[in-house]
């Protein structure tokens, strides 16, 4: 049973781009690792911008 955590900034993403994400990771373990759609599970944690770093800083990008 493929299990999938994609980890996103809490930046406006939409249910459609969520959508998207889920059918894609999805697609791919199935053409990649041929496993069975029905038994992947993808969750998808949208982290707070103020909690996300990168180059050894807190990123403190602009909220839309």
């Amino acid at each position: 049973m493929p299990y999938i955590n994609i980890k996103v900034t809490d930046e406006q993403v939409t249910q459609e781009q969520k959508c998207q994400l889920i059918v894609g990771a999805t697609q791919l373990v199935v053409n990649i690792l041929n496993k069975d759609p029905k038994t992947t599970h993808v969750v998808i944690d949208e982290v707070p911008i103020e909690n996300w770093g990168v180059d050894g800083k807190q990123y403190l990008g602009t909220k839309k």
